[in-house]
């Protein structure tokens, strides 16, 4: 059902999210759903906790800018590809129509930072930013260009974008910013 949940979010959006419609694409009778989620955002919440905490790593490419360069990429990559945009873009939507879908989006990307956070504390170990650098900070400061042009210019994205944003994050991280 959170399965079914997901597609039909990526086909139809959240405005066209409904229980019926999860039921008829994964064979429940609706009342089992209503029982179990009490709603389409219920689902979309539920669907959403489940893939916070699913089985991503960050890149350990041995460096800062090689690890931020391999995030950043692999964002602008999930956002950019047909075959996988359209779920990461009707999940933002939704959460900006729904408070429990922001809510589990909030969760998601708050599990994804502190993941992605171990780039920054192996560059502090290895010498390559200060000590006492905000790893959460440096991740987010890597990913907000990418995520500004997705979501609030509806710019293009490439690689040089995602390049020309991990390697701002390097140097800010190396001059002290986050600290």
């Amino acid at each position: 059902m959170l399965d079914a949940t997901l597609a039909e979010l990526a086909e139809r959006g959240y405005p066209a999210l409904t229980v019926e419609a999860v039921a008829a694409r994964s064979g429940v009778h609706k009342t089992t759903i209503y029982r179990r989620w009490g709603s389409a955002d219920g689902l979309l919440a539920a669907a959403l906790e489940r893939e916070t905490g699913a089985g991503w790593t960050p890149p350990d490419t041995g460096s800062l800018a090689g690890d931020l360069r391999e995030l950043v990429t692999e964002l602008v990559a999930t956002f950019t590809d047909p075959a996988r945009a359209a779920l990461p873009m009707a999940v933002l939507s939704a959460a900006f129509q729904s408070p429990a879908a922001a809510r589990a989006l909030r969760a998601f990307y708050a599990d994804r930072q502190g993941r992605a956070a171990d780039i920054v504390r192996r560059a502090v170990a290895r010498g390559e930013a200060p000590a006492g650098t905000d790893p959460v900070e440096v991740v987010r400061a890597a990913c907000a260009p990418v995520f500004y042009r997705l979501v609030v210019t509806r710019e293009p994205v490439d690689a040089a974008v995602a390049e020309r944003a991990a390697a701002a994050a390097v140097l800010a991280t190396r001059a002290a910013t986050f600290t």
